[in-house]
């Protein structure tokens, strides 16, 4: 099954607290959440993954 995660945006200025990301294909072992932007502000060096 492929990998879910959420992922928080850090900016202060942005609304966006939260959001999952929901892959369709199989992730490169080397991707990370610095290569997504946030879907509101843009931002990519606000992102954080969640650790569960």
């Amino acid at each position: 099954m492929p990998p879910t995660e959420e992922i928080v945006c850090t900016d202060e200025d942005c609304f966006l607290d939260i959001f999952e990301n929901h892959y369709t294909y199989d992730v490169p072992d080397d991707f990370s959440v610095s290569e997504l932007s946030c879907p509101v502000c843009g931002g990519t060096d606000c992102l954080e993954r969640v650790e569960l």
